[in-house]
């Protein structure tokens, strides 16, 4: 993400942000909150990601001359409000789950407290970070969790605008892959990259043993040789005539993979390339990954449907204000009341209980008087509390972004799926994993 961020965001914010300066209550202390009502159907939990991509898009939340411009050209916003906006900078405090952790229905995964002016404002970037972000993260989390101990590397960016590919792939990362194909992601965020022929390189040559053969003279016999132009099984008879016992891997992108696996496995070792691994692709998603479980695979590639979140885009996150400054100076609990929307007022935490084994047994959403939410820690070691400092007076903290952050984030997840229990990473559609409770203090 390069350039100012702030016109990645709706019109409403900033009228709103109008009406609240002419009518005096812009400056009110507000406590805005992050969280999905329900998961996407038949998931059982989700995977907080994008974290770093809003703190690193915070820094640059910034109304330079360009974007004033534009705005006054457009009538946006008056002339009062062109003015805040010129000196605008967060200045609040930002709290949420760690990056890479797990989130159930209402978890608070971010909140976010400043006045109304400076907080409002962020709402549709931090939305549109956060929901394809995540959406991305959790299909991955399935994805890994069905291929094991088997690695899977991210090949989709093709499949989505060029944006969000580098997204996706980091993403992807935070949800357990092991490398992306994209070399942008690799360069930003510090991912590991793969990546050798198309069958266009193939096709261009005269035929399959010289286009194998140029490939290995130029990355050598440990390379992956592409094997199903053709012929599958002549494919890998000159594959290995071109790079020898030693060659690195062949890749399978079509036919019956879990068939062609175990033809190609008997083939290789026959031959005596016993640790040539073999790489699976094409349109693969965590229920044909979990269909090749038993199959001699080495590797996924996964594309399409990881980086469309495999059917669910979206988490359904929203970013609503819980409470909001009183004519005493204090906070006061604000909720939304429509029948089929409603959500909790007031400052909320969050704790994870976990049992004797210390496999997590449900999720703890404490609310209640705002001094007291903000002072809770659970006397009960039982419960491992969630939320994390990531913003103090507008100032992210270190760590959080880039390459750090997401070897982070990507760890944090490691350890917080397999507090899950092992029911939760089933992939047959059923209710959340663990169930969330309320806490009132």
């Amino acid at each position: 993400m390069t350039g100012s961020t702030a016109l990645l965001t709706d019109r409403y914010e900033l009228t709103m942000l109008q009406a609240a300066l002419a009518d005096g209550t812009a400056d009110r202390r507000c406590v805005f909150e992050v969280f999905s009502r329900r998961l996407p159907a038949g998931r059982r939990y989700g995977v907080v990601a994008g974290t770093g991509r809003v703190l690193d898009g915070l820094a640059d939340f910034r109304f330079g001359p360009g974007e004033l411009a534009w705005l006054d050209e457009q009538h946006v916003v008056d002339d009062r409000t062109l003015a805040w906006l010129e000196s605008y900078r967060f200045t609040g405090q930002v709290h949420g789950y760690a990056e890479g952790e797990v989130f159930l229905p209402a978890s608070p995964v971010l909140v976010v407290e400043g006045t109304f002016a400076e907080a409002v404002v962020l709402e549709t970037f931090v939305l549109s970070v956060l929901n394809y972000d995540s959406a991305v993260a959790s299909a991955a989390s399935r994805m890994t969790t069905a291929a094991g101990d088997r690695p899977c590397l991210e090949m989709g960016a093709r499949r989505a605008n060029e944006d969000a590919a580098v997204a996706a792939s980091r993403a992807a990362v935070v949800g357990g892959f092991a490398a992306t194909s994209l070399l942008e992601a690799g360069r930003r965020y510090g991912l590991p990259t793969i990546g050798t022929a198309a069958h266009a390189f193939t096709l261009l040559h005269d035929d399959e043993p010289t286009a194998f053969a140029s490939q290995v003279a130029s990355q050598g016999p440990g390379t992956t040789l592409l094997v199903d132009t053709y012929d599958v099984h002549r494919g890998v008879e000159r594959a290995l005539a071109a790079a020898g016992t030693g060659l690195g891997a062949v890749r399978l992108d079509s036919g019956d993979l879990g068939v062609l696996a175990h033809e190609v496995r008997a083939q290789l070792d026959a031959a005596g390339a016993t640790g040539t691994r073999i790489v699976v692709t094409s349109d693969l998603d965590e229920f044909a990954i979990a269909a090749l479980a038993s199959a001699p695979v080495d590797t996924y590639g996964v594309g399409t449907s990881l980086v469309t979140g495999s059917g669910h885009p979206t988490c359904g996150m929203v970013y609503k204000l819980v409470a909001r400054e009183d004519a005493s100076g204090a906070l006061r609990p604000v909720a939304k009341a429509s029948t089929s929307k409603t959500s909790q007022g007031g400052r909320k935490t969050a704790a994870r209980r976990l049992g004797p084994d210390g496999c997590a047994v449900e999720e703890v959403v404490v609310t209640g008087p705002d001094e007291a939410v903000r002072s809770w820690r659970p006397a009960d070691d039982s419960l491992r509390p969630l939320l994390v400092p990531l913003v103090e007076d507008g100032t992210v903290l270190p760590g959080l972004t880039g390459a750090e952050g997401v070897r982070r984030a990507a760890d944090r997840h490691t350890r917080s799926r397999a507090e899950l229990p092992r029911s939760s990473r089933r992939l047959s559609a059923d209710e959340p994993g663990v169930p969330t409770v309320l806490l009132e203090l």
